[in-house]
């Protein structure tokens, strides 16, 4: 009889517990929600770089820039140097002539990876252009890890490794930083964090470079 009255007493309770869930999830639903998704954009690499690549998308994270403003590198660029797979070493000194656009990432960097798929099809639309050199430094110099995320990503990216100290004049450690030098070797681009570097006014920036 004990059994039957708890279990009669319990089937009574079920609708009051339902409505009291049923007003706390009312009540704070969107607070859970919106801590979850601050949870999972915090710890998910992956999928910040897709919130980020989506507000690029919708014209946010546009770099500024202007063909005019340029700066020269103290010392100048000769041995600042980068090395890829092949070992093959890229000194910036000899690249006098070349439209440069020099890229530090890594394969974990949220920013980095939100990013890539534009810097991809900036490369695309000029890497057959002998005046325009391409550089990408994976900031953990592990070369093997960053080609298997360019394999992996369908990106056809020439990735290299630091050969040489690096002007804190170009890179003070934050990734990415993008940094681009006129023909001449003078900076006319250098910027920290994401952007779109396929946007129309960016591209056109490049090409007033190559003219001049």
């Amino acid at each position: 009889m004990r059994a039957a009255r708890a279990i009669l007493l319990f089937a009574g309770a079920i609708p009051y517990i339902c409505v009291m869930n049923f007003a706390g999830l009312r009540k704070y639903g969107w607070n859970i929600l919106f801590v979850t998704v601050l949870l999972v954009f915090v710890l998910v690499p992956s999928a910040k770089a897709l919130v980020l690549r989506g507000l690029m998308e919708i014209g946010l994270f546009n770099p500024g820039v202007t063909a005019t403003a340029k700066n020269s590198v103290a010392g100048g660029l000769s041995g600042i140097r980068f090395k890829d797979a092949q070992h093959k070493v890229v000194d910036l000194g000899d690249l006098k002539g070349k439209v440069i656009f020099l890229n530090f990432w890594a394969t974990w960097c949220p920013p980095c990876q939100a990013e890539m798929p534009s810097v991809n099809k900036l490369y695309q639309q000029f890497k057959n252009d002998p005046n325009v050199v391409f550089i990408l430094v994976d900031g953990d110099s592990d070369l093997v890890k960053a080609q298997q995320y360019m394999t992996r990503k369908k990106f056809d990216l020439p990735v290299y490794e630091v050969d040489s100290p690096i002007p804190e004049q170009l890179f003070k450690g934050s990734l990415p930083t993008t940094v681009v030098f006129d023909k001449a070797g003078r900076i006319s681009y250098n910027e920290e964090g994401a952007a779109n570097y396929n946007s129309k006014k960016f591209v056109e920036f490049m090409r007033q470079l190559i003219r001049m």
